[in-house]
């Protein structure tokens, strides 16, 4: 006999399966709504994203503390109130080159070729946005049949940090917290994330006297100083954190998974701080020596280290140049959660239902709004595509992947609300 859990899953591969050409146009929807950011107007994928719901015949709330940057926030109840599943995406993306440097495609026509979908967005983070869209439309559907509550936030401005979207959430509607969170960031579906570094971004200015550029027995030159500071910061590299034994340990165990899908090296990079200098600007003219410098500095810290922890080492390296100043514009401590929470098991079981392998839990390179929720307590975790030209060009996505992740997120939430009625 079958029950109605099992029922529900069927159900929901079938509706998959019958709506495939509508979710693969919702996704091209999406990509050809330009989101870049900056400048962070999302105006028209919000808009696109209204209109899915519109059709489906859902109410959602807009909330907009920024006027160009809206969040979309839905949710409903099943049968009881036992557990709460938050599904997050975000709508803004990179921003692209003017002259489309590197390109092949159109960067904003979701051109479709070889089985693939490219354009800004296409693994970051577009696909997992729809594949959190669709998930709540379908369990929608079967709402009497869960016991518990879900939650759809498409937010705004997650590539600068989230201050208008989901760190504004999080601070001013706690109905939003949830008491688990699935998000779709790409990294790959051989992973499950449990955690990520945190982004400490860090502009430094030097200065100096200025003259003509002949004349450099006058004054030092204030990109010289930027560059040596530059060069000293690299020593930051070798300082690794400390987390505790039970993420040590997940660490470890995936730093295979993370080599084969974020490159060859990605594994050996998780437990240290790694640099990138973002953006520099200094000098007026070749002939002239420049009185002024700025760079940015993308620090990323490893899983048991904190900001007051780094802060120290970049002030010592800092004041062994003259006029130098620097001031912290943005980042995050590093998070986590349990990397054995049921929610990485529902996912690994349909994992392997597919006839995937099944994925290992990993400590994420790069940044998510995932973070804001487990600074809040609140476990989350990170499934998606892999990161094909992400922040670069031809950015994509294999289209039988993507509909893999959607079916992966729709059955988990799926399950995870039905454990709530079942025990």
């Amino acid at each position: 006999m079958t029950s109605t859990h099992d029922q529900g899953r069927q159900q929901i591969l079938a509706w998959l399966d019958e709506e495939r050409d509508a979710i693969i146009g919702l996704l091209k929807a999406l990509l050809r709504a330009r989101s870049p950011n900056p400048p962070g107007d999302t105006l028209e994928a919000a808009q696109v994203v209204r209109d899915y719901l519109d059709a489906q015949g859902l109410e959602y709330r807009t909330i907009d503390p920024h006027p160009q940057m809206p969040n979309i926030v839905a949710s409903f109840d099943g049968g009881g109130a036992e557990r709460h599943l938050v599904l997050n995406g975000h709508i803004d993306v990179f921003p692209v080159p003017e002259s489309h440097a590197g390109w092949t495609h159109e960067p904003w026509a979701a051109e479709e070729a070889d089985g693939k979908i490219y354009g800004r967005g296409a693994c970051d983070m577009k696909p997992g946005t729809t594949a959190s869209i669709i998930t709540y439309c379908l369990l929608n559907r079967l709402q009497t049949d869960l016991s518990g509550k879900l939650t759809l936030t498409c937010v705004s401005d997650e590539e600068t940090f989230g201050p208008w979207g989901a760190r504004y959430l999080m601070k001013h509607h706690p109905e939003v917290h949830g008491d688990c969170l699935l998000n779709g960031e790409p990294g790959g579906p051989e992973s499950v994330r449990f955690g990520e570094r945190g982004p400490l971004w860090i502009e430094f200015t030097a200065r100096a006297a200025g003259a003509h550029g002949a004349y450099v027995h006058i004054t030092e030159s204030a990109t010289k100083i930027a560059m040596a500071v530059a060069h000293d910061l690299e020593e930051l590299t070798e300082l690794e954190g400390a987390p505790p034994h039970n993420v040590a340990s997940a660490v470890d165990a995936g730093r295979g998974a993370m080599d084969r899908m974020m490159g060859a090296g990605a594994g050996d990079l998780v437990s240290r701080v790694t640099l990138n200098i973002g953006t520099i600007q200094g000098g007026e003219k070749a002939n002239m020596i420049p009185s002024e410098c700025r760079f940015t500095a993308d620090l990323r810290l490893p899983v048991g280290m904190s900001k007051s922890d780094l802060l120290p080492h970049v002030e010592k390296i800092a004041a062994r140049h003259q006029g130098v100043e620097w001031e912290v514009i943005g980042g995050d401590e590093p998070s986590w959660c349990d990397p054995h929470h049921e929610m990485v098991g529902i996912i690994q079981n349909n994992v392997e239902t597919f006839g995937m392998p099944r994925p290992t839990p990993i400590v994420s390179l790069g940044g998510t709004d995932a973070r804001l929720w487990r600074h809040h307590g609140v476990p989350a975790y990170v499934y998606g595509p892999y990161p094909h030209g992400m922040g670069s060009h031809d950015e994509h996505v294999d289209i039988e992947e993507f509909l893999h992740v959607v079916r992966t997120h729709a059955l988990s939430a799926w399950d995870y609300l039905r454990k709530g009625s079942e025990g």
